[in-house]
């Protein structure tokens, strides 16, 4: 059914000039042509990312994008760091913190906020 078709990510944000500086050249996604007032399109991979201005921006406290990005995520998370971008770090049980990237098993995670406060992740191996 829907297993086939593409997503779109979509975040809430306050700060429409915040969120393109910081989607736009932190993140280095590439912006599209939106003709809708208060949204802001980007292309991340394959994927489409959407940012809409919203009073309820930052109050998800749950991850609201992650991108897969393999045996790059140490080299990602200390570019990411060298561009101001500060992690958050959580108590799992089981995980282990090295540098800003957390170790569980066979996975590793680094988690990040936007201007507005929307949680945002690395993931790897």
């Amino acid at each position: 059914m829907l297993g086939d078709r593409d997503a779109i990510a979509t975040v809430a944000v306050k700060d429409l000039d915040a969120a393109r500086r910081f989607y736009e050249e932190t993140l280095g996604l590439t912006p599209q042509a939106s003709e809708q007032a208060g949204v802001l399109s980007f292309t991340s991979g394959r994927s489409t990312v959407i940012v809409y201005e919203s009073r309820f921006a930052g109050t998800n406290r749950a991850t609201a994008i992650n991108w897969i990005v393999g045996d790059d995520i140490e080299r990602l998370a200390r570019e990411l760091a060298a561009r101001e971008v500060p992690f958050e770090h959580y108590d799992f049980p089981g995980a282990t913190l090295n540098g800003d990237v957390h170790v569980m098993r066979d996975m590793k995670v680094a988690w990040f906020r936007d201007p507005d406060g929307n949680i945002l992740s690395i993931i790897g191996r």
